[in-house]
């Protein structure tokens, strides 16, 4: 059997690791904060399409259902990804003319 201290050292730590349903959503929110601020910073392509995969995992996790996630998180996570998707894809657009206005000047 378990002594009254072992049982109170127990429920202690199952109280510390318990995520509670706003956790998540900061969790959620800051990390794509994040990798849209490494994307946007990003120099090259590969970089570029990790960040922005990144995004769309925390945006793919948002989706899950009875996971606490609000919907406001999941509009927020929308608004993100499609940030993202227009600078990814601007910046893979003004990559590829660089080269080309680099040889028409010649």
């Amino acid at each position: 059997m378990q002594s009254y201290r072992q049982k109170q050292a127990a429920s202690n730590i199952a109280k510390r690791s318990a995520v509670t349903d706003a956790d998540i959503n900061h969790v959620l929110l800051n990390g794509a904060g994040i990798s849209l601020s490494k994307l946007k910073l990003a120099r090259s392509f590969n970089a570029r399409l990790y960040y922005y995969a990144e995004i769309g995992v925390f945006l793919e996790v948002s989706l899950s259902s009875g996971a606490g996630i609000t919907d406001k998180t999941r509009q927020l996570l929308s608004a993100i990804h499609s940030e993202a998707t227009h600078l990814h894809m601007q910046q893979s657009k003004n990559a590829r003319l660089k080269p080309a206005e680099n040889s028409v000047a010649k």
